[in-house]
């Protein structure tokens, strides 16, 4: 329990009650105080005499009550005096600041839960009794946002997430690295439009971006129904940003649902990879398309492979791009205007962007 979260709860009862109030931890030291000269004084007598009782200890001018039941408590709350008022002063602090305690530890748990299951610091079988006992609903669908700060900011990138995204019940922010932070999220009636989740990251992104000056980077997963299958959809989450980091460079909101051919090259051998350019391109042949070729056979595949809307996009007449797809043609033996050799040039392409950046893989 975090002895900032007792001194705040402490500091605002402090003008509701005309008494000086406070929490002992479990070593008998003072941790919290309405009347901050106290802090760090020691009171461990009073613990051997809370052990025996199941109520209050009037002793010394104050009143002791025990945080939590019976003999196994952590914490004890006083309160000045040792009348009526302060027992039931008492009474109510011990209450307020075991409910807080509970919400907190609470929350805390069910955090280092999660980050033990996307991290698989965690057993199956565990899983499961885990889950029950934190009250995880398993017919809840979850998704994952991997959220990569590429530049450092004043402020901490867990904390900024966490202001993001206050509702500790449904969403659950866990740092997961110096500059990562993942969001877990529940979705709202178990319904996933990868759109919709392509908006949260993008409003996450451009938030970071105009008031906190971060740039990031944010990889999504996919939706899961069970809790243990928060692992795959982090690792997915992770698949995305280094596969966008390859085949979109120009994007920083990468869905895993949405990579298309690129997971797949991204998961081939690099062996595998090179021996394809050597069985698809002649030896040197794509080497030696210019800037502007290259520009060309981008334009062309953008407009499905017409020739005369690609024409009008490049400002060019229509048998000068004619003539440049036929020179493409000879260099290479792919004549991009059939669909299988333009197939093959597209994947081509991204094979060897992919053999270019050399990723790192998990």
């Amino acid at each position: 329990m975090s002895n900032r979260l007792f001194q705040g709860i402490i500091h605002q009862m402090k003008d509701a009650v005309d008494r000086v109030i406070g929490v002992i931890d479990e070593n008998g030291v003072i941790i919290s105080c309405s009347e901050l000269g106290k802090i760090g004084e020691s009171r461990n007598n009073v613990k051997d005499e809370l052990a025996y009782t199941t109520g209050t200890v009037a002793k010394d001018g104050y009143t002791y009550r025990p945080l939590g039941n019976g003999s196994k408590f952590e914490y004890i709350v006083f309160v000045e005096g040792e009348d009526k008022k302060a027992e039931s002063t008492s009474m109510i602090l011990a209450i307020s600041l075991s409910n807080i305690k509970n919400l907190y530890d609470e929350k805390y748990d069910k955090g280092s839960f999660l980050k033990n299951i996307i991290l698989d610091n965690i057993l199956p079988s565990d899983i499961y009794m885990k889950s029950k006992e934190l009250h995880f609903s398993n017919d809840i669908q979850r998704i994952v946002f991997l959220i990569k700060f590429h530049n450092k900011s004043d402020v901490m990138p867990f904390d900024i997430i966490q202001n993001m995204f206050p509702d500790k019940n449904k969403d659950y922010v866990i740092s997961v690295g110096e500059q990562d932070v993942v969001l877990i999220s529940e979705l709202k009636g178990n319904n996933c439009d990868m759109r919709e989740m392509e908006k949260i990251a993008r409003q996450i992104a451009d938030t970071l971006n105009t008031e906190f000056f971060a740039k990031v980077s944010v990889g999504i997963g996919t939706a899961v129904s069970n809790i243990r299958d928060l692992a795959s959809s982090y690792k997915e989450a992770q698949i995305a940003i280094e596969v966008g980091k390859v085949f979109d460079t120009e994007k920083n909101i990468v869905s895993y649902e949405n990579l298309g051919i690129g997971r797949l090259i991204y998961q081939l051998p690099t062996t595998l990879c090179e021996m394809f350019m050597q069985e698809v391109f002649k030896k040197g042949s794509l080497e030696t398309l210019d800037h502007e070729t290259l520009m060309t056979i981008q334009a062309f595949f953008e407009n499905n492979l017409n020739v005369s809307e690609t024409a009008r996009k490049l400002f060019v007449h229509r048998n000068t791009l004619v003539y440049r797809l036929e020179k493409i043609r000879k260099l290479t033996g792919l004549d991009l205007r059939e669909f299988e050799h333009a197939i093959t040039f597209k994947v081509a392409l991204m094979v060897q962007k992919y053999l270019t950046s050399k990723p790192t893989k998990f």
